[in-house]
């Protein structure tokens, strides 16, 4: 029998390219990963900051509106029956108009 039982049955030139193949992968991981530390992370950062602000503003906003429908409500006790706050006389309880949360 002629059958080749050596390591290096396919020549010297298959553990070299696969040496270069691996080499090679490893450089474009090292570039892979510089791009996404030096460029996505901080680009994801500005944005998600950015996005975290609008949504406070938006946030605050709303809170100012509950406050201020709240507020009118509470504060102007000699409205006349009927008016935004105050239920007609003689209405169920909990029919102001406002709506409810």
């Amino acid at each position: 029998m002629s059958t080749n039982n050596t390591p290096n049955w396919g020549g010297p030139g298959i553990g070299h390219r696969i040496e270069e193949a691996v080499e090679l992968i490893e450089m474009e991981l090292r570039h892979a990963i510089a791009y996404v530390n030096d460029a996505v992370i901080p680009q994801v950062r500005r944005e998600s900051i950015s996005a975290m602000r609008t949504a406070a503003d938006t946030l605050r906003t709303l809170a100012d509106r509950f406050e201020q429908r709240s507020g009118a409500a509470a504060s102007a006790p000699g409205n006349p029956p009927g008016e935004r706050g105050n239920p007609p006389q003689g209405s169920p309880p909990g029919a102001s108009g406002e709506p409810r949360s």
